[in-house]
């Protein structure tokens, strides 16, 4: 299933997103989406009774918000999961380059108060940063706790799949030593959705095309088959020793052709559109608008 939370009549509701086109949202009743990813497979088959009763409308009629707005803790990221966006940003790390390759999987988190919705607008405060990049990435819902888990068993404890733009400021990602936490926490800077697919639903995790555009103009298109470390080993190495609880959403990587190894670099404007888009799992699409962010606020 396609599941998303959408808004109507000024409240988020469930909604499943059929291949016409077509939603079916579910009564105010119904347990969010963060209940159903969290419920297990029981949850998820009386979801799937009470579709046959659900409102039918438009994809085009409903807005649709963040898939998620429950976090466990911060969200979990992967860095360097392409090699051919390692090697592309050889040199441009301000002296934070590592000698080699890496062996295993880098991570890091950002806060969950980065998330916005598929179409909600991303914050730009040049105050903040005068350096801010786009990265579309795969995002994996945990939906079954877990430590300690086998590669062969990593998919038993995936929900679903959905799309994630990891929008970093690069000035603060380096300023503030060698960790990237700050340049990658900014409020209102993570797009996430549009909505999560199940994993019944995906034929082939490494058959998925990656993309992003700034303006009409694509700037990133790669395969997941590219990926330095797979789904499964960044499941494995991340839970090794640390649990990983139903609802957390883990990032899997960016590829090459961010706008901080472009020459001349490209970096985010506001009035820019940015659509983040991967093949079987949706599309955001997200304007680049003006906020005060470093005013104090209490």
């Amino acid at each position: 299933m396609k599941l998303a939370t959408v808004r109507v009549g000024g409240k988020d509701r469930l909604a499943a997103v059929a291949e016409d086109d077509t939603v079916a949202v579910l009564s105010a009743a119904t347990p969010t989406l963060d209940d159903i990813v969290r419920g297990g497979a029981t949850v998820l088959d009386s979801l799937r009774k009470d579709l046959a009763y659900a409102e039918r409308h438009s994809l085009d009629a409903v807005r649709l918000s963040a898939p998620l707005r429950w976090f466990n803790r911060d969200i979990l990221c992967t860095g360097w999961n392409y090699w051919d966006h390692f090697e592309e940003s050889s040199g441009r790390r301000e002296g934070q380059d590592p000698a080699e390759r890496p062996q295993h999987p880098t991570f890091f988190t950002k806060g969950p108060g980065t998330v916005v919705g598929p179409e909600g607008d991303l914050a730009h405060d040049p105050e903040i940063s005068t350096k801010w990049d786009y990265e579309a990435e795969v995002a994996l819902v945990i939906g079954r706790t877990g430590r300690s888990i086998p590669e062969k068993r990593a998919w038993e404890h995936v929900f679903g799949l959905c799309v994630a733009n990891d929008v970093s400021q690069r000035d603060l990602q380096r300023r503030h030593g060698g960790q990237w936490l700050k340049g990658k926490s900014v409020d209102g800077t993570m797009p996430l959705g549009p909505w999560i697919t199940t994993t019944d639903e995906i034929a082939d995790p490494y058959d998925l095309t990656v993309r992003c555009a700034v303006n009409g103009v694509t700037l990133q298109e790669a395969s997941t088959r590219q990926v330095a470390f797979g789904f499964e080993r960044i499941i494995a190495e991340l839970s090794w020793g640390m649990t990983l609880h139903a609802g957390d959403v883990v990032l899997t990587g960016t590829p090459s052709g961010v706008g901080n190894a472009r020459d001349p670099q490209v970096f985010l404007r506001q009035g820019d559109e940015v659509v983040t888009e991967i093949s079987g799992l949706g599309r955001l699409r997200n304007r680049v608008v003006p906020r005060d962010l470093s005013s104090y606020h209490g």
